[in-house]
């Protein structure tokens, strides 16, 4: 009995020496891949500078973290304007792909990243000791944010899938560039979800194309912040403004010179179901009777 407790010990010792040896090699392998994609960074972010003043912020465009090319575009911004080197990325998920890690990374920024659930991931993660960034999990209500958010902050991050647009529009501070996540499939509308503070997109009686806004209802809202749109990404996600006292010699978009239509396809309804719709099928099978809030005649309505 006494031997065969030792040769199960063994096993155990083997087993579990085996198994931090194949971690260590985990994290041996993302550190290594993180440096190539970092160095890959700095080669695109300075052939991205030799280009100068760009027509439009698609030729910027580059992935290194980003699920786009919000890496290039927001290298090609913060090297147009002068700002304070702190990011707020709100609605972070796991930080595995976020819009403002390669700027923590390649430009040594500070930042925040508030999510509802994940930051655990980004808190165990191998770089959060090593760069300065600091993780809140909190589920960011307009009643709530400017608690969770102060100081100054050279760039906003807002993709929270559900109040963007309150949660911007009761923010107080006044970063140079506000990234904002709007819904391609509420068109040119100035429309966005009606506010409650418990929404949550993966919830709704509507599918999960229902939240946020659109991109008109965003650049009103801009406007009223003193702030002008730029553009948005490629992939019809992400739109991107700058405050008017930062312009510079980039130039001002209407909704409809910077429009872009989101190529996702896949759409799911409150019991998880999957779908794979074209653009308009999806709007009429999902949002047809949804409530909106319109920004400019503050009415509910459909679309």
């Amino acid at each position: 009995m006494k031997n065969l407790f030792k040769k199960i010990k063994k096993k155990i010792y083997n087993y579990l020496n085996l198994d931090n040896k194949i971690k260590e090699l985990e994290r041996l392998i993302v550190r290594e891949s993180d440096t190539q994609k970092i160095l890959l960074g700095k080669l695109l972010t300075d052939n991205l500078f030799k280009k100068g003043t760009l027509k439009s912020i698609h030729e910027a465009e580059f992935s290194i973290f980003s699920q786009g090319g919000d890496d290039g575009i927001i290298q090609y911004l913060v090297s147009k304007i002068g700002c304070p080197k702190r990011f707020v990325d709100l609605g972070a998920g796991t930080y595995s792909q976020p819009d403002t890690r390669f700027l923590l990374q390649h430009n040594n920024w500070s930042g925040l990243a508030i999510d509802g659930s994940a930051v655990d991931s980004l808190k165990n993660s191998e770089y959060y000791s090593i760069f300065d960034i600091e993780a809140k999990q909190a589920f960011v209500t307009a009643e709530n944010i400017n608690d969770l958010v102060k100081g100054e902050v050279g760039l906003l991050n807002i993709d929270i899938d559900g109040n963007d647009y309150w949660i911007w529009k009761a923010l107080k501070i006044n970063p140079e560039i506000v990234i904002v996540e709007f819904n391609s499939f509420f068109g040119l509308k100035p429309i966005t979800i009606p506010y409650r503070a418990d929404f949550v997109r993966t919830k709704s009686d509507y599918g999960t194309i229902y939240h946020g806004a659109s991109l008109t209802a965003l650049c009103d809202l801009a406007e009223e912040k003193k702030y002008t749109f730029v553009g948005c990404s490629r992939q019809g996600i992400n739109a991107y403004f700058i405050r008017k006292d930062k312009l510079g010699d980039l130039k001002s978009l209407t909704p409809e010179e910077g429009f872009v239509k989101a190529s996702t396809k896949e759409h799911r309804d409150k019991n998880n179901k999957s779908y794979f719709m074209e653009h308009e099928e999806a709007i009429n099978f999902f949002l047809k009777n949804a409530p909106f809030y319109n920004t400019r005649t503050n009415k509910i309505e459909n679309i």
